[in-house]
């Protein structure tokens, strides 16, 4: 979900910024949304610890990976009640860089340090290293807000403070559902939201999602850049539709079980950079990002329908 996480929060800033002010700096504003929604998947960073000494092959060392991430995936860094801690800290680090006012680099080290202290008492020292690589993924991010945007504190924090609240929630139909309160012991979501019985149309239904938030970005950047979707997809988007076939050649996917059908279906986007050629002359055309992008997401969401299509007919 890390790119449906990123766009949707892109989505939801950058289309509400456009009505109250330029386009292009709303462009800008849902990228700063954009890159915070990210920083809550850095506590995967344990998951690395998986790797090693895995044996098994390729699935004996995906499944380490996976396995280990479990110890604090979606709880220290996922909590809504942290997010506007780290908002702020953002928001204070900019202003301290842009004014040269120490005073407020304390305040965000303050809380950052809070934050590091807080997740140490509760989850122990692995949850104050966890936390401590999201303080300092927050800190990077308004850094980049600081070299290479004009964005005050109060922007950066209202924008960082979207991208964090909102990433928890796209991640209720996969795995278990992130801690919203953390540190307090209060699960306010205790169980994952089921989209279907059937368990390989749940994970059909949440890669749905998945795609939904990812085009709600999208189009909202076609908006932004006054640019028409029409002619940024091109009709070769439609071999997706081929992509049915794989329902009755691999076995059903889950989500405990879906490396194959996701690295395969998203394999069919690969389409979107293929050149072009224009005949009669034989012209090579590259297709430019936007177009690559589009056509590739136009043709995955066609592969994941006709897949869903012929899995339930079957």
């Amino acid at each position: 979900m890390f790119v449906g996480h990123a766009l949707l929060a892109f989505a939801l800033v950058g289309g509400t910024a456009a009505l109250l002010t330029d386009r292009r700096v709303a462009l800008r504003l849902g990228i700063v949304a954009a890159a915070f929604a990210t920083v809550p998947d850095v506590d995967m960073v344990y998951a690395l610890a998986g790797l090693v000494g895995a044996e098994g092959g390729v699935m004996g060392t995906v499944s380490s990976f996976w396995a280990a991430s479990t110890a604090v995936h979606r709880t220290i860094t996922h909590s809504l009640l942290v997010a506007p801690v780290a908002a702020g800290l953002a928001g204070a680090w900019l202003h301290g860089r842009r004014t040269n006012a120490p005073q407020w680099l304390g305040v965000a080290v303050v809380l950052g340090a809070g934050l590091g202290t807080v997740a140490t008492l509760v989850s122990g020292a692995l949850g104050g290293a966890v936390m401590a690589v999201f303080v300092v993924a927050a800190v990077a991010v308004a850094e980049g807000v600081e070299q290479y945007t004009e964005f005050g504190p109060r922007a950066t924090a209202a924008a960082g403070l979207v991208g964090l609240l909102s990433h928890p929630f796209g991640d209720l139909a996969t795995g278990e559902p992130p801690a919203f309160l953390y540190p307090l012991n209060a699960p306010l979501v205790t169980e994952r939201v089921a989209l279907a019985d059937d368990a390989t149309l749940h994970l059909l239904g949440a890669f749905g999602v998945e795609l939904a938030a990812i085009w709600a970005g999208l189009l909202v950047a076609m908006w932004l850049l006054e640019r028409p979707i029409r002619t940024a997809i091109d009709f070769r988007a439609v071999v997706g539709v081929g992509y049915a076939l794989a329902a009755l050649a691999i076995p059903a996917p889950t989500l405990d079980f879906s490396y194959h059908f996701v690295f395969s279906v998203l394999s069919v986007g690969m389409i979107g950079a293929v050149p072009r050629v224009r005949f009669p002359n034989v012209a090579v055309e590259r297709p430019d990002a936007i177009s690559a992008a589009l056509t590739g997401l136009a043709a995955v969401t066609l592969a994941g329908m006709a897949y869903a299509v012929t899995y339930t007919l079957v």
